[in-house]
């Protein structure tokens, strides 16, 4: 189990994009540490959500980090966009670009640097990267849609990646995204994630507050 703090970040994905200032003003209230923002293109994922544009929009309706997560083709392109509203960026190791290059943009703009890493793909192909980064996201669901069912093999690679950042002493978060709830918090942080992306469970909960408590002390709990 990891012993660094825990940040939760709500994804705004879940939220009503016809109200989404309220909607962020609500979930900053609550308690988030992050915001988290998932960009989705159409040919990545089989889906499209928003632009940069929106995140900006996000970005004025709260002081909180925005955890921005490029589920797209070519983030390398797309990067310049996102530099100046985001806090961390984090792109996905099959998006067709250079990554060690694009870890480095994002880290030479201030930004943290996140690597992505989608269920089918071997948790191998981080280690060349190992040192660039300072997020590890491991997707707990295949990417595209918000409200799947958590995938509790995607252990094994939080798991290993815990592994390798403490053998090779390097200090970034390890963050989950997708089917997170109070259950598989617990789970998540005792194979060693710390960074909890929460979309559903936040945002439909009857007190956002009380989840986001409950998502935060998961571990204790069990």
């Amino acid at each position: 189990m990891s012993s660094r703090k825990i940040i939760i970040a709500p994804s705004i994905l879940a939220g009503d994009f016809a109200r989404v200032g309220e909607e962020v003003e609500s979930v900053t209230a609550a308690g988030a540490d992050w915001i988290h923002c998932d960009v989705m293109d159409g040919h990545f994922v089989d889906n499209i959500s928003f632009g940069s544009a929106f995140v900006e929009g996000v970005s004025r309706h709260t002081k909180l980090p925005l955890d921005v997560h490029l589920m797209i083709t070519r983030p390398d392109h797309y990067l310049p966009r996102y530099l100046s509203v985001a806090s961390s960026i984090t792109s996905h190791v099959e998006a067709g670009h250079d990554v060690a290059d694009t870890l480095r943009r994002v880290r030479e703009a201030g930004c943290q640097a996140g690597l992505a890493v989608s269920p089918p793909t071997d948790i191998a192909r981080i280690e060349p990267y190992f040192g660039l980064f300072d997020i590890l996201l491991i997707m707990t669901v295949n990417p595209g849609f918000g409200g799947q069912p958590f995938l509790p093999e995607m252990m094994e690679k939080v798991r290993f990646g815990d592994m390798l950042r403490t053998k090779h002493g390097l200090d970034f978060e390890i963050e989950v995204d997708g089917g997170i709830n109070v259950e598989t918090a617990r789970t998540s942080i005792e194979a060693g994630a710390n960074l909890l992306v929460a979309g559903t469970s936040v945002f439909r909960a009857a007190d956002r507050a009380i989840e986001i408590e409950k998502l935060r002390c998961a571990a204790q709990s069990g």
